[in-house]
């Protein structure tokens, strides 16, 4: 069975739409949790409102919402108000406009979520959508009001269901040359960059989730089960940072050693290496004798 939808609407392309529902792609039901508790009666404390300036707790009704203006005075907007702004999309999806998959930055993507028809009589017009949408291999941009905020959304088919994924604003984005700015560009010889490139080789790999394991959130658990039967959590010795400098070369030609298919790809390395350097000692050669005969 189906959690509850997170939204309920229209999906819309051009004249043909349909009632869809939206559900959260992702959980965090499993991850660990604490409470904060009290130490000296073990009870779980709640947290209050606390009046900044006076210190006094706030009650419920007293709270508001305010947007500061200068440092320490704020305007502040009723909830009534909120709703004067009004946005077209509160209740639709209007496919916009459809554009390549690969022109959409991953930076760009936020939130994920299943959309699917609402009730057997929308399957059809769904049905449509999606599969015009796989026949031409584009992603669908969209609006729609979550949470009273407006997103722009990527659609895209999944099986027999779509996906939708918020974007981000420009706004939210930082710009790169911010951190990449000072980054030098030093010069790096092709053997280097050629011995890295087979240490990529011996680690291709096909993207497969299902062999991600979280294990710190395993090791948390067993924390937890340990410290709830009574025993002893032991803490480790805190890793020392290593002090000595290695050349990068050494650290190269040392990550392909002992890797499966590492050994394969150095010896292909150094058969080219070994077979450059025949190849210079016979030009060499070569050059020696026609200037005896010369």
């Amino acid at each position: 069975m189906a959690p509850r939808a997170y939204w309920k609407g229209t999906l819309k392309l051009s004249l043909v739409s349909c009632p869809v529902v939206l559900y959260p792609a992702t959980t965090a039901a499993e991850k660990t949790r604490f409470h904060m508790i009290n130490r000296e009666t073990g009870n779980r404390l709640k947290q209050q409102m606390v009046d900044a300036e006076t210190g006094d707790v706030v009650e419920s009704d007293q709270k508001g919402r305010g947007y500061e203006l200068r440092k320490g005075k704020y305007v502040e907007i009723e909830p009534g108000e909120l709703e004067a702004v009004q946005i077209e999309s509160n209740h639709t999806i209007d496919i916009e406009s459809f554009v390549p998959s690969e022109e959409i930055d991953q930076r760009y993507l936020n939130h994920p979520y299943y959309i699917a028809p609402d009730g057997k009589a929308a399957v059809d017009a769904f049905a449509v959508i999606r599969d015009a949408m796989k026949d031409q291999d584009r992603v669908a941009l969209a609006k729609i009001v979550l949470t009273n905020r407006e997103h722009i959304i990527a659609i895209e088919p999944l099986g027999k269901g779509l996906l939708g994924t918020t974007l981000r604003f420009p706004y939210e984005l930082r710009d790169e040359d911010e951190f990449f700015g000072d980054i030098k560009s030093p010069k790096i010889t092709k053997d280097m960059v050629e011995l890295a490139g087979h240490i990529l080789h011996t680690k291709a790999a096909h993207f497969d989730p299902s062999k991600f394991k979280d294990e710190y959130e395993t090791a948390l658990k067993a924390l937890v089960k340990r410290k709830a039967s009574g025993k002893k959590i032991e803490l480790p010795e805190p890793e020392e940072r290593p002090s000595n400098v290695v050349s990068l070369m050494d650290a190269l030609k040392q990550s392909l050693k002992g890797r499966g298919g590492g050994k394969t790809a150095a010896k292909s390395h150094a058969r080219r290496a070994t077979g450059r350097h025949r190849t210079a000692k016979k030009t060499h050669r070569s050059t020696a004798r026609q200037r005896k005969a010369g």
